[in-house]
């Protein structure tokens, strides 16, 4: 049979909660069936694995959804889990489930994890039988380390008796493998003009938020000294440049390959070309064993990019005039991601930082209070980009929209990540919508850790 497996996307959720109730109806014969019929798959924790790229999905030559798999984080930092993983019961037999658990399991690695967890029936052939065959081993359910999901599992109402948990340990990665790592993208909130340079630039000053959702970034050493870029990665970008003057920086040593996974979230106005060379620079930086520090990293930040340096920052943050950055600490909230379908606003950019008149620097705790979150680029975009500013007006009928800097990404922050997915379904067949959540601290630094770990 022929399927192929990608990563899953928001607007699959409802198609993710059918597979799983029809999965589900295998057990209706098994002791276990009163406690699986009481629960339903939790939608707002899986449309959040969904944002974060979480989850995969298997799908026929059609298009059609066959199974998927959802891997959970959990409060592990070396460990990932299997939440969920279910097959439409007319198309089992067929390996799809076997595909999606390595695919997974795949993925896991190069994202620097060191094993993989779950929960499952010790007694059903396609439960415990089953991932046994696939190197997971029953480990004790006892153990500090599992009370989470021991305590989760009681408080469904799961029979402690038939459920065991197991482990598959994870072979460390070679340089030679591919090591994923995250490029989070990051949402201007505040851009003001507020000064002019000796060149009559525009000085900035900005607020940034990070994501929790991105573009993935995957890089591997070369035997050779070469840099080449591969899947979506161009010889021009700051990627490839960040590449080349971090090597420049450390010296002689092994090139690199560079590969882009599929974007989580709009192209233009989230920094997306700046997060990559960030990453970049931070994954050859541990790949290549460099051993910059985080001043000699950001002094070759610098030098690839201007908006680069507050990519590194591991959270929310401030840039102030003369780019020194302060870290922000703002509350949880997520977001409606607006892509106009419409390029180039950002190369208005200079013509309309010059002719917007200076306006006195905020503070940081005015920023905070919302007296000082505009935008100095939104009137220009609107006036050179009408699709932009359709764009604008439409979000705006759901709340306060707002552009992201000046690619012509317009977002809308809201509560809770259900309110975002209500409004992004309804949205216009001119425009894409995407959901977000800001993210504390930036997975970029929460991978660096993991990978870290693991070189150890």
């Amino acid at each position: 049979m022929a399927y192929t497996i990608e990563r899953a996307e928001p607007d699959q959720l409802d198609a993710l909660c059918t597979i799983e109730r029809k999965a589900v109806q295998l057990f209706r014969t098994h002791p276990v069936w009163p406690a699986y019929a009481a629960v339903e798959m939790p939608r707002g924790e899986l449309l959040r694995a969904l944002v974060r790229g979480y989850v995969w999905v298997a799908l026929d030559i059609d298009g059609n959804e066959l199974g998927f798999i959802w891997l959970d984080p959990m409060s592990r930092a070396d460990a990932i889990g299997v939440a969920e993983i279910d097959v439409l019961p007319a198309h089992g037999q067929h390996g799809i489930g076997a595909a999606l658990l390595e695919h997974a399991c795949a993925w896991a690695r190069a994202a620097g994890y060191r094993r993989v967890d779950l929960g499952t029936l010790a007694d059903v052939p396609w439960n415990a039988p089953f991932y046994a065959k696939h190197g997971f081993v029953i480990v004790d359910k006892h153990a500090p380390a599992f009370a989470p999901e021991l305590a989760r599992d009681r408080e469904n109402g799961f029979p402690d008796h038939l459920r065991v948990f197991m482990s598959r340990a994870l072979a460390p990665l070679a340089a030679h493998d591919w090591h994923a790592w995250p490029a989070p993208a990051r949402l201007n909130v505040c851009v003001r003009v507020v000064g002019r340079g000796d060149d009559d630039s525009a000085v900035l000053q900005a607020a940034y938020r990070l994501l929790d959702a991105g573009t993935e970034l995957q890089v591997r050493a070369r035997a050779d000294a070469a840099i080449h870029c591969l899947g979506g990665v161009s010889e021009e970008n700051l990627a490839m440049r960040a590449a080349r003057l971090l090597r420049e920086q450390a010296g002689d040593g092994p090139g690199a390959d560079l590969a882009l996974g599929r974007k989580l979230v709009p192209s233009g106005g989230l920094g997306a070309d700046s997060s990559n060379a960030a990453t970049v620079l931070v994954a050859l930086n541990q790949l290549w064993q460099c051993g910059l520090g985080e001043d000699e990293l950001a002094a070759v930040a610098r030098r690839v990019g201007a908006h680069v340096p507050a990519f590194l920052c591991g959270e929310a943050a401030w840039v102030a005039m003369g780019g020194q950055i302060t870290a922000l600490h703002l509350p949880r909230r997520h977001y409606v991601l607006l892509d106009p379908g419409e390029r180039g606003a950002s190369a208005i950019t200079p013509a309309v930082a010059e002719l917007t008149p200076p306006t006195s620097p905020a503070t940081i705790s005015a920023f905070i209070s919302g007296e000082a979150a505009d935008n100095a680029f939104t009137a220009g975009v609107r006036k050179h980009h009408p699709q932009v500013a359709a764009a604008l007006d439409w979000l705006g009928r759901h709340g306060a929209a707002r552009l992201s800097g000046s690619g012509g990404c317009g977002f809308l922050e809201v509560r809770t990540l259900e309110q975002a997915q209500a409004i992004a379904a309804r949205c216009p067949s001119a425009f894409t919508a995407r959901v977000a959540t800001g993210a504390a601290v930036s997975p970029l630094h929460e991978a660096l850790s993991r990978h870290r770990r693991r070189q150890r």
